[in-house]
Order: structure tokens, then C-alpha cells, then sequence
């Protein structure tokens, strides 16, 4: 039975709608071959009334472009709550080849904005996507700009996004907490925020600097970085949106929007979502012994 079959077959409302009708009907064959594995381990959970949002979650994760499950996530998400402008904006994007928005780009035909720090990998990031775009690659506009609290309604003004878009994605390994504060020119629908799985449960983002700068495992405290998903969740209900899921590698937090949500997701805790990092658990020990290793900097209490 060919994968389209099979979706229309046993998951007519929440994949097959999404792929067939709200991301672009001629998009459907592209995805097929990727998709066919999914669907078919994962098709009967997905689709059972009774089980759990972060069961059903985890059994969305796929990776196509994404750096982990987040395009399965994502496909998941939007399957429910449906898509408006197919209009994204991504923080930290590296060189392209691994965001949350890149299906979206190359298989789904959306348009939307990347920005990173670096100008050489916005550089590889343009030809990247011209390759895999043609004269399509007009639709994604990207920046090279370390962002900040303070310029970034700047940088997204001057691209041209302003008021609702379906996806905002950052994940910026620093000041994260404190750019989403201070985003106030669009309202995404959909929130992907990275979380440092090294901060446990407690509710704390480290204390903003404009000039912070993510050195990785070089720096003297590798695990200093980034906010809590605890601290995210206080941040994202101030500004009217739920959890509604993590993925397993410990890295993403995916919020909706409050009058998205409604009806179609139910609002998870912080410790009820939350997974460990298992390259962190490998290398530097229990999600306990992670936070100690950084309890004692600046971190702020949320």
C-alpha cells in the first residue's frame, strides 16, 4: 500500500489534511519516500484517541532537515492547528543545513527570514539554499547579525516581517530568554525555543549580555548558556502561549500560541515535557551534577 493511501486510510484529519492541504498538494510526492518509514511505525499511535500529547509527540519526531525529530514535530503541530501565510523566522541557523524551517523552505514551498551571527555561514547558507531553491531562493531572505534584546525587532522590521507569522525558531545558544522577551513585532502561532536540559527544573536563564558569546565545550563552563524550559514556560505564558511538547533529544520546547492551542492541545508542565540531553548525560554526568557545575555563575532566577 503506498504511503498516501495509508494516510489518507488511517490518519485522515490530522497528517494527511496537513500535507494534502494546508503545506502545498504538490508538495505531498516529494516527502513520500522520507515520510514512508514514519507513517508506517508510527501511524497507529499517532492516530489513537486516548494517547498521551507528549506520547504522541515523541512519536512525531522525524528529521529531514531539522537538527533532530522537529520536522515531524512541527509537521504534527501544524496538522492540528492548520497554517496561515506559511511565513517563518529562525535564529541561529548555521549554515542552513540543519533548521526547523528548512523542510518547510525546500519541500513546502514557505518563505520566512534566517539570521546568524556569522557571515560565513550565511554565505554557505545563500548558496545552499539556491541550490536546493533555483529562483525560488527569493523567498527566504536571510541576515548576517549577532542578535540581541535590542536590536532584534530592528532586524526583523528591516526584513519586512511584521504581525502574525506561523513559526518563530531560536536558538541562539545564549541570550535566547531574553530575545523572546523582547520580541514584540510579530505573534507567531507556533514558538521553537532550544532549553538547556543542564539547568534541571529550576527556573533560571543566565544573566543577559549583549556581547555573550557561545564558545561550546572551549569555554571555562560549557553547560552556561541559554534559559531553563521551567523559565520558558513562565516566559512563554506571559506572553500567551502554552507548552505543548519537547522533543527527546532534550533540546527543543515547542509552545503554541493560547487561541491557537485551544481545543487542540492541552497546556504540559515544564517537569511533565521535559527530557535530559544525552550527549550532556554522557559527557558531563546526571542532569544534578550538570546543574552544579554551573549553580554558582550568573544565573537569574525567573
Amino acid at each position: 500500500m503506498r504511503i498516501k493511501q495509508v494516510i489518507k486510510r488511517y490518519l485522515p484529519r490530522k497528517i494527511f489534511y496537513f500535507l494534502k492541504e494546508i503545506l502545498y498538494p504538490e508538495k505531498v510526492d516529494v516527502l513520500e519516500n522520507r515520510l514512508n518509514s514514519l507513517f508506517l511505525t508510527h501511524y497507529k499511535n499517532i492516530g489513537a484517541p486516548n494517547i498521551s500529547q507528549k506520547i504522541a509527540i515523541r512519536d512525531a519526531e522525524f528529521k529531514i532537515y531539522s537538527k533532530h525529530g522537529g520536522d515531524g514535530i512541527l509537521a504534527y503541530i501544524f496538522s492540528k492547528i492548520g497554517a496561515t501565510n506559511h511565513t517563518f523566522i529562525e535564529m541561529g541557523v548555521e549554515d542552513g543545513r540543519e533548521c526547523n524551517t528548512s523542510n518547510l523552505s525546500f519541500n513546502l514551498g514557505w518563505k520566512g527570514l534566517l539570521i546568524d551571527a556569522n557571515e560565513d555561514w550565511i554565505k554557505s547558507a545563500r548558496a545552499f539554499y539556491k541550490e536546493k531553491l533555483g529562483s525560488n531562493a527569493d523567498n527566504i531572505k536571510m541576515t548576517a547579525n549577532f542578535v540581541t534584546a535590542e536590536n532584534i525587532n530592528q532586524l526583523i522590521t528591516d526584513s519586512g516581517f511584521r504581525g502574525e507569522i506561523d513559526l518563530l525558531s531560536i536558538d541562539i545558544d545564549s541570550n535566547d530568554y531574553w530575545v523572546w522577551k523582547s520580541i514584540n513585532v510579530i505573534n507567531p502561532r507556533v514558538v521553537v525555543m532550544e532549553y538547556n536540559a543542564a539547568m534541571s527544573n529550576e527556573s533560571v536563564t543566565i544573566k543577559y549580555d549583549p556581547d555573550f558569546h557561545y564558545k561550546g565545550t572551549s569555554q571555562k563552563y560549557p553547560l552556561y548558556f541559554g534559559a531553563s524550559l521551567k523559565a520558558l514556560v513562565k516566559l512563554g505564558k506571559e506572553k500567551g502561549y502554552i507548552l505543548v511538547g519537547c522533543d527527546t533529544h532534550g533540546h527543543d520546547a515547542f509552545f503554541v500560541r493560547s487561541d491557537v492551542a485551544e481545543g487542540k492541545f492541552v497546556e504540559l508542565s515544564s517537569e511533565e515535557a521535559f527530557y535530559p540531553n544525552p550527549y550532556t548525560l554522557k559527557k558531563f554526568g546526571s542532569v544534578e551534577e550538570q546543574f552544579k557545575q554551573i549553580r554558582h555563575l550568573d544565573l537569574i532566577q525567573i
